[in-house]
């Protein structure tokens, strides 16, 4: 994957709706659905799902730049790839609103710094949290790392399973999308990108 692509330009606080607008959107698709939003099991849906979205697309509430601000310059002389491999994500689709998840592998070749290890795997939460798309959430991740750290070169590989080609549509099961993107180095060297796969997924 060579074109990275930026974030995207997100609504102003003054235009997100409220929580009662919210809540009388989940009504209107249940009954949308064929149901009874008064019903006793669905009455109080509306609120929690409302609260639910505050918690699956947190994501918009933070920056990479809160996340990846601090950096570690002692690292007596090491200079090989790091690499932090199976991090689990959930996200949602952003053409039907269903989930999608799968695992996030990341490495990148120091510079002059590195990263906290949890640092990476807080980057995949804060993309994955938001509506996205895996190959967008891909070419997010392996930017947002290459600007924030300058290093010699950055991997990302993404494994996902979407629902929205499980549950509906073709409705097919266990079928998984691979997507990766190559920044500087890993870009250049078929071999880095090689032993970037096999540590990854050996």
């Amino acid at each position: 994957m060579d074109a990275i692509v930026t974030d995207t330009e997100f609504l102003r606080a003054s235009d997100i709706p409220t929580q009662e607008e919210a809540e009388a959107a989940v009504r209107t698709l249940i009954r949308w659905a064929g149901d009874d939003p008064s019903r006793e099991g669905l009455h109080d849906t509306p609120t929690r799902v409302a609260k639910a979205y505050r918690e699956l697309f947190a994501g918009y509430d933070t920056t990479p730049e809160d996340i990846l601000a601090k950096t570690f310059s002692d690292v007596a002389g090491y200079g090989d790839m790091v690499v932090v491999k199976d991090i689990q994500f959930h996200s949602h689709c952003e053409h039907h609103l269903v989930p999608f998840h799968g695992v996030a592998h990341i490495a990148y070749v120091p510079e002059s710094g590195v990263l906290g290890l949890s640092k990476m795997a807080r980057l995949v939460d804060l993309y994955a949290r938001r509506l996205q798309t895996q190959e967008t959430m891909t070419s997010q991740i392996a930017k947002a790392l290459d600007e924030s750290l300058r290093p010699k070169g950055v991997a990302v590989m993404i494994e996902a399973e979407h629902m929205c080609m499980a549950m509906r549509g073709i409705q097919k099961q266990g079928a998984k999308t691979i997507t990766t993107a190559f920044i500087g180095q890993f870009q250049r060297s078929a071999q880095d990108q090689s032993r970037f796969m096999m540590l990854a997924r050996g």
